[in-house]
Parts: C-alpha cells; structure tokens; sequence
C-alpha cells in the first residue's frame, strides 16, 4: 500500500478499536454503536450512550482501554452473513438501517472480527493492528455531538473523535499544530479585533460585518478587481432570487435542490435564493448574439449566494448560510482557452504571492466509475480534463489528481495554499465548462457565419470572502500586514499638551489615505502603547516633548520594534511604499 492507503486503513482499524473499548467500558448492551469511518488525521466513532453522559475528560480512560485491547489485536476475520443473520445479530436500530440499506443495495453484508470485537464493515483494516499500529502514535481528542447520518430531524449521538499518524512526532507535530491553531482561531480573534459578530436573533451562520471586518472585505474584493479589471473583466449583477427552471435547465435543481433556501410566491410560483451565479451569467451572454470578434467575453461580480447548511456544520466565517463569492465566468472559443486560463492562473499566483501563501496544485477530476454523477459525454470530460493537464505542465507546476473531487458538470484546477502553522487550504478554484454551454446552447458565429458553440470558464480567487477571510486571520494570527490592517497606525501623544503637534501629524497621514487612529484618551503612554498590541496594529508613532523639539516622531513597530525618530515625509514615503507592494 501507498502511505496514504496504509494509514487510512490503520485510523480506520483505530475507528474499530475506539467502539471496542467504549462497549468493554460501558457495556454492549447499554450502548449502541452504530459506525466508525478514517477521516483526515484520525478517526472518530458515533454512539448512541442513552442516558450516559461522555465528556472530554473521560477520553483517556477509554484510550487506556485502547492501548490494553491492541496487543491482542492479531489478525482479522472475515465473515459474509445474510440479511436475517446480520440483523439477529446487530440488534441496534442503527444498524438495522444500514444493514436493511445494504441488502436493497444487493450488496454483500460483511462483519470484521478481532480482538474478540465484531463489527458490520465493508473492510479496509490494517492486516495485524498489534504490530502495524505504532500505540503512541494515537490519542482521543475530543467529544461532540453529532445527528445521526447527519440529519438534524435525527437523533443526536455522541461523536468521539480520535487523531492517529505512523509515528509518535508525527502525532506531537500535529498536537502542537492544533495548540497553535486554538490561540489562532477567527472566532476568539474575530470578536477580539472587532471583525464581525454574531447574533442568536439573526441566526448562525449569518455573520455581521463591523466597520473593521467590512473595510478588510472591501479591501480583499478590491484587490481581486484590481487584477482581474486590468485583463479586460467586466461587472455585471445579478439578482439574489430566481425561478426554479434556471437550475432545472443548468442541472443544479436536482442535484442541490435539497440545499436551496427555497421560496414560494403567493402566486404559487417556485423560487430559490441563488446558491451560485453561473446559470446567470449565462443568460447575460445569451441576452444578444455574438460575432467571434466579440469573443472572449469576460464577466465578473461579488455576490452573496445562499446554501442551507445544517445547523451543526456551521462553524464561524468557514462554513456559513451567506457565502459573498468573487466569482467570474469567461465565455470564450475553444481556440481560446488557453490563453483565458493562464490569465486567471497568474492572477491567482499574483494574488497569493501578497500573503506568502505557497500553492500547490489539484486536478479534479470526474470518477469514471460513476459517470452517472457528472453531466455531460465522456469525450467532452476528457477534452477538458486534458486541458487542464497541457496547462498545468505548461506552467512547469507539479500537481496531483483527485478522482471524484470535480463538480458535477466540469473539471476543474484547485489550488493548495499552506498556512502559517503548516494547514493545507483550498482556495482558488479554476473549472473549464464543457457542459453548461450545451444546456444553454450558448454560441457564437464563426467567421464562415456559422454558429459555433463555445466554452466556458469558472474561476474564484478567494473561493468564499467569509472563508478566505477566516483563514487570513488565523494565518497572520490577527497581525495583518499593512495594506490590510483597518488600523494601520495608531497616533500617540504622551500628555495632552503635545496633542495639537499629534493632532497635525494625524492630519497629514489621513490626507493621504493612511488609516490613522488618534488616541488622545486621558490615560498613560504604557496603557495606550499596550493598546495598539493588543489590537495588533502594525505601527504606533509616540509624540512627546522629544519628538517635537527634533520636529519628528518616533516611530514603534509591532514587528520590528522601536525605529527611532524620523521625519513626517520619511513616515509617509514608508507606508505608502509598503501599501502600493502590499506589505
């Protein structure tokens, strides 16, 4: 096996083990167990304990059990087992359903034995758990609830979730990751540098932007615009609402319809709110005929789309009701396509160079042993997906290819950043549409005349601006640079009588568009200085008798520290500088 194989087949044996030493602790016959999947990093198990309570702090009593129970984990045994055996044998309503789903499915119904402990399962194990797996490269991490197969009209289980690497420093880097990655977390930082808010009367995933958190925002989209308007982009604006056969006709309806805030008028027509916005766009390009000298056409809008998420997937600004997406669609001619998309890839690149984020690159592609997920002919896949390929190679970037993680109508190019404490993100997105354009019947004429059907290109750069921005605070920990601080210098006088020097000083930065804060509140140099930590602004400029006798101001830096003094017009060439390089 590949390592990836190999370690997912040991967290999911972890996964067994786990439900093992949960019925040996609180017995099989008050608990219900229902399953265990590998996940990224580790493992969980969901359990039906009744009336029993089960918290973070009794993780390691159950891990202990864990680590007594693996020595005599040896070997598997296989068994297949009908329906009536399977059934008389889990006798948990949960696994009654699965077992009753499988045995319509027509598929074999399989129990995996070891160490004593039977489990429905349809395989993938570590071959001898006792020696394969490394027993202190494993630890229980945390408790939650969970609905039953994900549904909120379920009842609601409790999750244990473990984390399990090949070896023990693997295991303690990770640790150490998830330390860093609490101190860094958006939601605490979010509310700690007034970025966005939550409110229980407008509802979860439903963030409000403060004048802070909107300024970042808009300083994000600009930059996109920025890019994207210098290679010939245009708005365009769409509505928040449509009639349902715009996404019967694109293909969304019966495959998202269960996730659409949907809407009846009281004249009985059906209406969703827009979960994305490329059906729409496309009926902006099909408003008019278009000549190949029109080509390509180059449309781009920041729009909020809407997704009804369940209630217990939502978490902060990464997982949300309201997603504002930069979004944008080239309709171009297949002769066309490679140029369109290694403008898009050097925007991307150009964008993510500003926060030191280092890409890597995904090629999405369908499954082709379930074709009936994807829209579309198999010759028109392939065409796309190789593509794709020529312009990866082309760029000398090297990439992997994730069978199955296309969308349903395209093939696409997702791009890896890693974050500061070392978390992989996907952010941009680029896809190459064969399919929509075939629904739509979207063309242009040739230059025999001839109608000529074209192609179409989805590209995001941030993704979501709710995501992208969670993961911008957790990169910088909160200590944005410059250019995107919504403070970016704080003005401090010592005593009240240096305020009119200060006063002038803050003048001159704001004129220039500086975001300056003046901080004139009766209070002592090292409560205001303290102020501007906490808040993480990049620079705080101290004035006091010193300062204006040299007619200068010293300048403090949150990352460098104490400048010195410098002139007012040395002060302002240095921001703007480091604002224009997005420093």
């Amino acid at each position: 096996m590949e390592k990836i194989d190999k370690l997912s087949a040991q967290r999911h044996t972890l996964a067994h083990l786990l439900a093992a030493a949960v019925g040996e602790i609180y017995k099989f016959d008050k608990v219900k167990l229902t399953l265990g999947p590998a996940i990224d990093n580790g493992f969980y198990y969901d359990i039906d304990f009744g009336d029993e309570k089960v918290a973070d702090k009794d993780l390691k009593k159950i891990e202990d059990v864990m680590r007594k129970r693996l020595p005599k984990w040896t070997d598997w045994e296989h068994k297949e087992m009908t329906k009536e055996e399977a059934l008389a044998f889990f006798k948990n309503e949960y696994k009654t359903e699965l077992v009753n789903e499988i045995a319509e499915r027509g598929e074999k119904i399989t129990a995996y034995t070891c160490g004593g402990f039977t489990d429905l399962c349809r395989g993938g194990h570590t071959e001898h758990p006792a020696t394969d797996i490394n027993p202190d490269a494993f630890k229980l991490d945390r408790v939650a609830g969970a609905y039953w197969r994900g549904d909120e009209k379920n009842k609601m289980l409790t999750r244990i979730y473990g984390l399990a690497f090949e070896t023990k420093e693997e295991l303690d880097a990770y640790v150490n990751q998830l330390e860093e990655a609490k101190k860094r977390d958006h939601k605490k930082l979010g509310r700690e540098l007034d970025l966005f808010v939550f409110s229980d009367l407008v509802g979860s995933g439903l963030p409000l932007w403060t004048p802070k958190g909107t300024l970042m925002r808009n300083l994000l989209d600009e930059f996109v615009w920025e890019l994207r308007s210098k290679q010939g982009y245009n708005k365009v604006t769409i509505p928040h609402i449509t009639k349902a056969d715009l996404y019967i006709q694109s293909g969304h309806w019966d495959k998202y319809k269960d996730d659409l805030f949907r809407i009846t008028t009281r004249e009985e027509h059906e209406f969703a709110m827009k979960p994305m916005s490329c059906p729409h766009h496309t009926q902006i390009f099909n408003r008019k005929p278009h000549s190949y000298k029109e080509m390509p056409q180059r449309y781009a809008e920041t729009t909020m789309v809407y997704r009804d998420e369940q209630s217990g997937e939502l978490s902060g600004l990464s997982r949300v009701l309201c997603i504002t997406q930069d979004d944008a669609h080239v309709f171009c001619r297949i002769s066309q396509v490679k140029k369109e998309l290694q403008i898009i890839w050097d925007i991307v690149h150009t964008f993510y160079k500003a926060f030191d984020l280092p890409l890597k690159l995904r090629l999405s592609l369908r499954d082709p042993e379930h074709p009936e997920k994807y829209l579309g002919n198999k010759e028109h896949w392939d065409k796309a997906e190789d593509i794709l390929r020529e312009i990866a190679g082309e760029n000398d970037t090297e990439y992997f290819e994730g069978l199955g993680e296309a969308a349903f109508y395209a093939p696409k190019l997702d791009f890896m950043a890693k974050d500061s404490i070392g978390r992989e993100l996907q952010v941009a997105t680029i896809q190459l549409d064969v399919n929509m354009p075939e629904r739509f019947d979207l063309t242009c004429t040739n230059e025999k005349g001839e109608k000529e059907r074209i192609v179409m290109i989805h590209a995001a750069i941030m993704g979501s601006i709710e995501r992208f921005m969670s993961a911008m605070i957790e990169h910088f920990a909160g200590a944005f640079p410059l250019w995107l601080s919504p403070v970016q210098v704080k003005i401090i006088p010592v005593r009240e009588n240096h305020n009119e020097y200060a006063r002038k000083v803050f003048e001159i930065l704001k004129d220039n568009n500086i975001r300056a804060e003046f901080d004139d509140k009766d209070e002592n140099l090292g409560t205001k200085v303290r102020d501007a930590k906490t808040n993480k602004i990049p620079y705080w400029i101290v004035i006091g008798d010193k300062e204006i006798e040299a007619n200068k101001v010293t300048l403090e830096s949150r990352d460098a520290g104490n400048l010195g003094q410098i002139s007012e017009a040395e002060i302002l060439a240095k921001f703007l500088e480091e604002i224009k390089n997005k420093k």
